[in-house]
């Protein structure tokens, strides 16, 4: 899949540029190949090749497909955490279908996003966000919010329309299972980025550092509003507890059920 904004309106549509170059000579496309091209916000044009040059190909269009948003957003807090493993993590929240990925400087974190270094870590993050979209063929592409503070995540979990978690792993409760016991947990979202029934608000997961998040931090959380919750029997990465946790909230909403 390939990244075309905004999608023009005509039966033929050249892709140029950055993603016509790896097109034509990374991907090496002839003729005939189909291809798919979206904006990233929910519309995409499924086409055949039917030109190629250097750097650019031509597409004729065979179906317009326009998805519908997830009724409930699933929003992502994540801890920054050293080396690659926050990309890591980002890349595989994207894959399983995170609305919204937001990075977040925890009292433990040991990296720093700070001047233009972060700047070029978040840009970072953007890029393997676009990248695992394309991968895994999303039509909706998940946002990756500006580094966020504590206090601004617990203002977000006391919204209304949010429902906020906060995983810990000496949390007593589960996450399984939490979602239904919630205010209106009979009604489901969209099975899946090609169908939804809007206007739910969101769910908000909060990912602590590899040292986990400080008392401090959770209780300010709670204190919000937000639940605690664990995933189970083993302490699992910063870079994967997210990803597990965001599986089960899909999978609650019934965007993992097969449909659509």
């Amino acid at each position: 899949m390939f990244h075309l904004r905004p999608l023009p309106a005509g039966e033929v549509v050249t892709l140029a540029g950055p993603e016509g170059r790896h097109a034509a000579t990374v991907r090496r496309l002839r003729p005939g190949e189909p291809v798919d091209l979206t904006d990233g916000a929910g519309r995409a044009l499924e086409c055949e090749v039917v030109a190629v040059r250097r750097d650019e190909i031509d597409c004729a269009v065979r179906r317009r497909v326009e998805a519908a948003a997830p009724g409930v957003r699933l929003v992502v807090a994540q801890a920054l955490v050293k080396g690659d493993r926050g990309e890591r993590a980002v890349e595989m929240l994207t894959e399983v279908g995170v609305d919204e990925i937001v990075p977040f400087a925890a009292a433990r974190s040991v990296v720093r996003w700070e001047g233009e270094r972060g700047a070029r870590a978040r840009e970072r993050w953007v890029r393997t966000a676009q990248e695992a979209a394309k991968q895994s063929h999303r039509l909706h592409w998940p946002t990756v919010a500006p580094l966020a503070s504590l206090a601004e995540l617990a203002r977000r979990a006391a919204t209304a329309t949010t429902v906020a978690v906060t995983l810990h792993e000496q949390a007593t409760h589960g996450l399984v299972g939490l979602l239904r016991d919630r205010p209106g947990s009979d009604e489901r979202s969209g099975s899946d980025e090609r169908s939804g029934d809007g206007g739910m608000g969101e769910i908000l997961l909060v990912v602590g550092p590899e040292g986990g998040l400080t008392d401090t931090e959770v209780d300010d959380l709670r204190t919000a509003g937000a639940a605690v919750a664990r995933l189970g029997p083993t302490v699992l990465r910063t870079s994967t507890a997210g990803v597990v946790a965001a599986s089960i909230v899909l999978a609650e909403l019934g965007r993992w059920d097969g449909s659509g």
